[in-house]
């Protein structure tokens, strides 16, 4: 094979990549919205909250959700006045808050998550056992390469 086609094949992956992944999210997006009147990001948020019980700064949740200081205010702003997130002070550093999900919002996050899981079962149904084993091995070594 020329290495033109094994180039255009490789920019095909990462499009087919892109288009999958746009497909999935779009249909969480819209099981959020109807089933819950939440949002795909609201969900990421209390994830990743959920990953850190013991809080995280404001900072460290846009690291670990790898988006801007201000997107994450935002929902968490919302989530604060729904009752499912605590914002407190840092002690010793005046402009910085910790925050973590409340008794409320872990419960909350276990009914999501177990949506979520359901919906992402039901849409990569075509996969077997093996297939999943084995796409997320390459996806893996693709991203410990990338890393």
């Amino acid at each position: 094979m020329s290495q033109a086609i094994e180039h255009k094949d490789k920019v095909r992956l990462w499009l087919r990549i892109l288009g999958v992944s746009r497909v999935i999210e779009s249909a969480l997006r819209e099981k959020f919205r109807t089933q819950f009147g939440t949002t795909l990001p609201r969900f990421d948020v209390m994830a990743a909250l959920n990953r850190y019980p013991d809080g995280l700064k404001m900072s460290e949740l846009s690291l670990v959700l790898k988006v801007s200081n201000g997107n994450v205010t935002v929902i968490v702003d919302r989530l604060v006045e729904d009752g499912y997130v605590d914002r407190n002070p840092v002690p010793g550093d005046r402009r910085a808050h910790c925050v973590s999900l409340t008794k409320a919002g872990k419960q909350q996050f276990m009914i999501l998550a177990k949506a979520h899981e359901e919906w992402v079962n039901e849409l990569l149904l075509a996969l077997s056992p093996d297939d999943v084993k084995m796409m997320t091995g390459q996806l893996k070594t693709l991203r410990d390469h990338l890393s």
